[in-house]
């Protein structure tokens, strides 16, 4: 038994990281505007963002009103805090909204999208894009 604690020791440190490595982001949202992600434009209305696979990196967007879906890959990000609440981040560029983030309350880690060729255009010329923050609810 003496013999097996370390291996015990080392199954249960593995399944915690696992556990904590899989949060997956599956939010929904209402969306007042008309926004963009990657270089697919999607219009106003309630909104469900999904994990695809175990990979996280891509997520599906997906209205709930019509049949505009679209999936794009994205990046981890973190902040020192966990998120107060589950959010949907957007820049706002010219009057152009850009998907930025997506937050889930009680989590430190969230996901980034990469600026849009569009968005990097309209930038140039620009100051600063402004954070617009969308509230939501984690969904299952």
């Amino acid at each position: 038994m003496k013999n097996l604690r370390p291996f015990f020791f080392a199954l249960a440190a593995l399944l915690m990281a696992t556990a904590a490595h899989a949060q997956h982001e599956n939010v929904k949202a209402t969306v007042p505007f008309d926004f963009v992600v990657g270089d697919r434009a999607y219009p106003a209305g309630e909104y469900t963002v999904k994990t695809i696979g175990q990979s996280e990196i891509t997520l599906r967007i997906g209205s709930t009103q019509e049949a505009k879906t679209g999936m794009v890959n994205s990046n981890r990000c973190a902040q020192l805090n966990p998120s107060d609440t589950t959010k949907l981040v957007f820049h706002k560029v010219a009057g152009s909204y850009f998907l930025y983030q997506i937050w889930t309350e009680g989590n430190s880690e969230g996901r980034e999208f990469p600026m849009s060729r569009t968005e990097i255009q309209i930038s140039q010329n620009r100051e600063k894009p402004e954070l617009v923050i969308v509230a939501a609810i984690i969904s299952r």
